[in-house]
């Protein structure tokens, strides 16, 4: 015998012939009746189903994942930047607020400081202990 080369072309369309010869399927076994197909039962195998959350989902196209993935992508960034905010004017308040009660206080000292030194009875408080102003 001899040995003859086979082109590629001629491989791919001997491969193309006899799997168009092996997946042939008699048509009279794809046509059945309404009754016969609603008897037969149709419940998909464990191994099957899919998992999660998204088992009662209809099956999406690429593109709407791709679209879901960065709807959730800007709700979570959106989410971020809200905490941030948020956390920025409660210490920006916290500031304020510590502020005031500085502010509050050394006018308070003050104040007392100065009715001490107008004379009007109370102690006024110097480093070296209490003492009467005259």
């Amino acid at each position: 015998m001899s040995q003859k080369m086979i082109s590629r072309r001629g491989a791919l369309s001997l491969l193309g012939l006899t799997a168009a010869l092996g997946f042939a399927v008699p048509t009279t076994a794809l046509t059945t009746s309404n009754a016969q197909a609603q008897a037969q039962p149709t419940a998909p195998t464990p191994q099957a189903q899919p998992s999660g959350p998204t088992s009662t989902a209809p099956a999406m196209s690429g593109m709407e994942r791709r679209q879901q993935r960065r709807a959730a992508r800007q709700s979570a960034r959106e989410m971020r930047r809200e905490a941030r905010r948020t956390a920025r004017s409660m210490r920006r308040e916290a500031r304020q607020t510590a502020r005031e009660m500085r502010r509050e206080a050394r006018q308070t000292s003050r104040r007392l400081r100065r009715e001490a030194r107008r004379g009007n009875g109370q102690l006024y408080m110097n480093a070296g202990g209490a003492t009467k102003q005259k």
